[in-house]
């Protein structure tokens, strides 16, 4: 299937390659919304703390793309679009999504969150930059091995498990309908069992398959318009991939529950080096190769984004405000400008 599409998409023209990429992202983001609205409404059923799903599932979910087609480029022998699709979602998570939550409405923040999770999230993005440094590899470029890789899903383990005793003793702390950060949803809730379950495997299915088609489409697409790879996979599939947040930090917002989405997006972050990047190299026995090109401008802009989002955080108002999402959502802007600017100059 997948020779006979990247056949195809060689065949066709550049138009139906980039309808083919949109299609696909799309599906992708729909897929998502799916598993994340069908793991919610059963744990909830199942009688699971909501503040747990907010701060676990709902990431995890969100994530689910950028693992599925990391992870897949990765089998598939470009693990550098696994390395892109991280660390471009990373920048876009922080940068464009919180930055139009923020343009939309005040975004709250929980001290205790930034000072937990939000210290994870700054701590996993030095540690990827740290270990992709080309002091731990022979020559130039820098390498993620395949043990580095297992040693990110350890740490990711850990975290789930600090997570889940987090959000324990918030709940016992505090009423349990105000630390949940998820709003209950009736009408998926009311479904039967069989349905959501139903409705959860379709959303793995539709999100595995649209990854599948993704890959050749960015490949192809990449190749007619002479862009490398890692600069698509750093902005436009990191952007798709970025959808479900996108979406949940949006309607968060709109509903008077920002908080959310910034616990969704630190969340997020976090998961896309411990999980995506980390299950990826850890598929990937050659290891991850680092261009050079990403030490002039993804790492540290990656750096720069967190640092930002972590400043404005942690004001006394405790809130992002309007003014401040437009600096993310204007840096981001710049940063995509110079993404494609660049392209010719810097080697990726």
């Amino acid at each position: 299937m997948e020779a006979f599409l990247h056949g195809f998409l060689i065949n066709s023209s550049v138009f139906l390659s980039l309808l083919v990429l949109i299609v696909s992202l799309f599906t992708l983001s729909k897929g998502a919304d799916w598993l994340v609205d069908s793991a919610v409404a059963l744990s909830l059923k199942w009688g699971m703390p909501k503040m747990i799903i907010g701060a676990t599932i709902v990431s995890l979910g969100t994530t689910l793309p950028e693992a599925s087609v990391s992870t897949l480029a990765a089998i598939k022998g470009n693990a550098e679009l696994a390395l892109g699709n991280a660390v471009g979602s990373i920048i876009a998570d922080t940068a464009l999504i919180i930055g139009l939550a923020a343009m939309l409405g005040t975004v709250p923040v929980d001290k205790r969150l930034i000072r937990r999770q939000g210290t994870v999230q700054f701590a996993a993005a030095l540690l990827l930059t740290v270990v992709s440094l080309p002091f731990f590899s022979p020559g130039q470029e820098g390498k993620i091995y395949q043990w580095m890789g297992w040693g990110f899903v350890m740490l990711l383990a850990c975290y789930l498990y600090v997570s889940f005793r987090w959000a324990k003793d918030a709940m016992d702390g505090s009423p349990a309908e105000e630390n949940t950060g998820v709003e209950k949803n009736d009408d998926t809730e009311q479904k039967p069992l069989w349905m959501l379950l139903l409705l959860l495997v379709t959303g793995i299915a539709v999100v595995v398959l649209s990854s599948k088609v993704l890959i050749p489409a960015v490949e192809v697409s990449a190749l007619k318009i002479g862009i490398p790879q890692s600069i698509i996979a750093a902005t436009l599939v990191a952007f798709g991939t970025s959808v479900p947040e996108l979406v949940t930090a949006i309607t968060a917002v709109r509903k008077g529950h920002g908080e959310l989405a910034a616990g969704n997006i630190i969340g997020a972050d976090i998961l896309n080096v411990l999980f995506v990047l980390g299950v990826a190299a850890a598929v990937t026995p050659a290891g991850i190769r680092v261009p050079i090109g990403f030490y002039y401008l993804q790492f540290p802009t990656m750096v720069l984004v967190l640092g930002m989002f972590r400043f404005c955080s942690t004001r006394k108002n405790s809130v992002i405000t309007r003014p401040q999402g437009f600096v993310l959502f204007a840096f981001y802007t710049i940063y995509v400008i110079l993404n494609f600017a660049l392209r010719n100059t810097v080697h990726y």
